[in-house]
Order: C-alpha cells, then sequence, then structure tokens
C-alpha cells in the first residue's frame, strides 16, 4: 500500500477543512480524521482520482461531526484562506469568512470546494456522491447569498470582494 500518494493533498484538505469550519483546531482535527479513515479504507480506493476520494472521506466525516454535535463553524480570520486576493485587507477577510458562515453546509462545501480547491462540478459531484445538478443548484444559491452578504452592508463595499461567477 503507497500511502505517500495521499501526502500531496494534505496542503488541500487542510485549506478546504479551515474554510469548512472556520476554526484551526476543529481543521486539523477533521484533516486528521479524515486521514486516519482514509489510511484505514485505503484498501477501498479504486485507482482514479484519489483527490476527489479524500475529499468525499472529509464531507463524510464533517457531515458525521455536524449531526453528532451539531456543531456550527466559528469565524476567525485566516490570512491564508483569502490570500490569492491581494487587496483584501483583515477586516475584508473577517467578512468574507461571516458570509460563508451564513451558507448552509451544503452550499458552503460546494462553493469552497469549487471556488477554493478549483474542483470541476464533475469532481465535486463525485466527491459529495451528488448530481452534477445538485452541485450547480448549490453553487448558484450559495454565491447568490454570498453576493447579498458581500453587497449589502456598509463595510462590505471592497470590491476585491466581488464573488466570482
Amino acid at each position: 500500500m503507497n500511502y505517500e500518494l495521499i501526502l500531496p493533498f494534505i496542503p488541500n484538505l487542510r485549506r478546504y477543512a479551515r474554510a469548512l469550519v472556520g476554526d484551526r483546531h476543529a481543521a486539523d482535527d477533521l484533516v486528521q480524521d479524515t486521514l486516519e479513515r482514509a489510511v484505514r479504507k485505503f484498501h477501498l480506493w479504486k485507482p482514479g482520482d484519489l483527490r476527489a476520494w479524500l475529499f468525499s472521506i472529509m464531507h463524510n466525516v464533517f457531515i458525521n461531526q455536524l449531526k453528532a454535535r451539531k456543531i456550527r463553524p466559528e469565524v476567525e480570520a485566516d490570512e491564508t484562506l483569502a490570500a490569492p486576493i491581494p487587496t483584501a485587507t483583515r477586516t475584508d477577510l473577517i467578512d468574507l469568512e461571516r458570509a460563508l458562515a451564513t451558507l448552509a453546509p451544503e452550499q458552503r462545501e460546494v462553493v469552497l470546494l469549487v471556488g477554493l480547491e478549483e474542483m470541476t462540478y464533475a469532481e465535486v459531484s463525485k466527491a459529495l456522491g451528488i448530481p452534477v445538478g445538485t452541485v450547480m443548484s448549490r453553487l448558484s444559491r450559495g454565491r447568490a447569498r454570498l453576493r447579498v452578504f458581500v453587497e449589502g452592508g456598509p463595510s462590505r463595499t471592497n470590491p476585491s470582494l466581488r464573488v466570482v461567477q
């Protein structure tokens, strides 16, 4: 068994987990739980899209944690979350994390996988085990809600935070 195949995907898993749960320690726990399950279940992986398989495991672990604890992601700014936006301020990052926290978990997952992890609709569909049409619907609703949040308040007028279509 070649577990080294998983190593290159750990930074992506960490970034996605951090954006998903909003708390650095909870994100580390989510990644750890995901990696433990991936190693335990590695014999079930069929050669193909390992990235989608790992994100699928993380999705399932996250949903199980939500159900078990009814956890609500906390809002805490992390400069690495929106690093590609050079003009974003700390306030912009806090606003973005707050906006993401307002999304339903299903919408937040799709928005983050498409926007942050740059996965295709087909990859997201496979990772989350949902039809491509559902991916597109959740993404559309999530983007619309983010757009309202970002454009809705006086402290959210920075054009660098515009939601990518």
